[in-house]
């Protein structure tokens, strides 16, 4: 757990923050509604959106709403948000909420523009508490709406059957893995389904299996105990 700060974050304007009073205005305590055309992309924005990524921030709106105001200066330069902007505007909207970043310095700018997106990544997963909420998503047809892709999820060991088709192997050697496909009436897939959920309860995949597909472990691990009997 993290720990109050001994020391105060803006001295200069409150001796006592990080315990009983407000600090100084930070960006995020005043949001207001700008047009588009009034948000200028900063020219210095290293970061990259392929279409792909946009889609999935359009989808992302499509389903929330605005969750996050794009930050800008006073000026109207966009500092971060260049993303949801591009998905807004393939959206159709015109307006979009906006907090603005008010005395800071062209070298504080210059560092948020790449921190806001670095900082994010320098972040881990909990993968085996990762893969049951992202195979809860599937079963409830949110799974697209993560930001992870189909390659990504079968890495995780997300159930084929909430994907569709079956997983793409790894590029190189693949001697030690094989796909094998299955005709089944419904009944059957759902007692298999059911069966692979119990298993993979039971014998959830570690990092230390060699094996990221979570229903090939568990198809396994039925096999292994059906076969001992």
């Amino acid at each position: 757990m993290h720990q109050i700060a001994e020391r105060a974050v803006f001295p200069e304007e409150n001796g006592q923050f990080g315990r009983a009073e407000t600090p100084r205005l930070w960006p995020a305590d005043q949001i207001e509604r700008r047009p588009i055309s009034a948000l200028t992309p900063s020219a210095r924005n290293a970061r990259q959106h392929s279409e792909a990524q946009i889609s999935q921030i359009m989808a992302s709106i499509r389903e929330w709403g605005w969750t996050m105001p794009v930050l800008i200066d006073e000026v109207g330069s966009i500092i971060a948000g260049h993303g949801r902007v591009l998905a807004a505007e393939q959206l159709g909207i015109d307006q979009v909420p906006v907090m603005v970043a008010r005395g800071w310095t062209e070298a504080q700018k210059r560092a948020y523009l790449i921190a806001d997106n670095k900082l994010t990544e320098n972040g881990g997963w909990d993968d085996k508490l990762l893969r049951i909420e992202l195979g809860d998503l599937a079963d409830m047809g949110l799974v697209a709406l993560t930001g992870f892709n189909e390659v990504e999820l079968r890495e995780l060991g997300v159930g084929v059957s909430a994907l569709g088709e079956m997983p793409p192997l790894a590029d190189g050697e693949k001697s030690r893995f094989q796909q094998m496909t299955f005709i089944l009436l419904t009944e059957q897939a759902e007692t298999i389904n059911s069966a692979l959920q119990l298993a993979t309860r039971r014998h959830p995949t570690t990092d230390a299996d060699e094996n990221k597909n979570q229903n090939g472990n568990a198809l396994a691990e039925i096999c292994r105990a059906y076969l001992s009997q």
